[in-house]
């Protein structure tokens, strides 16, 4: 039976920068008994990250479409599980107001790191929360999850402008703020194939060029990005083949 102790304990095993910016993809049921639960995790997560800024997606993309196009910031659900939708409705977490790519931070800068995210028309803007992780050299940790929940590499196509990742068109999205306030956002959606089935690729090469590692969290297996780093590694492979993402194969060795 893992606890917030225990925990806590990984985290700093993990070497996570406790100051630093740590953002997380999770599956709960991965990490096995946790005494009190997925709170134990936040309440874990929260106070290992007390000095630094702690973010979780809440996204909406599921079902924030054009036929459904109010996102409402306090109690619209997330769709990416337990702990990130746990997480938003936490006393001070901020949740940033981008209609299908939300996220939730807590901590130092949580305001300023959340308030442009709707000023964009992309799902992850190099201005936006996203691209801040980048200029933040924040730390990615993947929790019983792989690559496929990484959507700061959905973020590095998009920087790079790789054909095929986003409509052409936008559909109008709204915005609704706790007193009623709607805003309007028009959106550009990912489109075509689900790439991020692809991401699962470039594992091995993220793990030998020092930009991922992998280590336990509760009985997860998570993996460790320097969001820089994998920046970094991904866009040079992108810049060799733009189509990198494009199929499901194994990478030519």
């Amino acid at each position: 039976m893992h606890t917030i102790e225990s925990l806590m304990k990984q985290l700093e095993e993990l070497d996570i920068d406790s100051k630093g910016t740590l953002l997380v993809h999770s599956s709960m049921k991965s990490m096995g008994q946790v005494e009190g639960g997925a709170d134990t995790v936040l309440d874990a997560f929260t106070e290992y990250m007390k000095d630094g800024l702690l973010v979780l997606p809440t996204h909406t993309w599921s079902y924030i479409k054009a036929d459904n196009p109010k996102f409402y910031v306090d109690r619209s659900p997330c769709c990416v599980g337990i702990l990130p939708e746990l997480f938003r409705n936490r006393p001070g977490v901020v949740r940033s107001l981008h209609p299908t790519h939300s996220v939730a931070a807590l901590g130092r800068d949580s305001i300023e790191f959340t308030h442009d995210d709707h000023h964009f028309d992309t799902p992850c803007a190099r201005g936006s929360s996203w691209g801040k992780l980048l200029d933040r050299e924040a730390t990615i940790l993947l929790v019983g999850v792989d690559l496929k929940r990484n959507t700061f590499i959905h973020g590095v196509e998009e920087w790079m402008d790789i054909e095929g990742r986003l409509t052409d068109g936008h559909e109008m999205l709204y915005t609704v703020l706790p007193d009623g306030t709607e805003i309007p956002v028009p959106s550009r959606r990912h489109c075509g194939l689900s790439w991020s089935h692809h991401f699962w690729k470039v594992d091995e090469v993220l793990e030998s060029k020092g930009a991922m590692y992998k280590g336990r969290l509760g009985d997860a297996v998570v993996r460790v990005c320097d969001a820089a780093k994998v920046a970094k590694v991904i866009t040079e492979m992108l810049k060799d083949n733009p189509d990198l993402f494009s199929d499901n194969n194994p990478l030519d060795t």
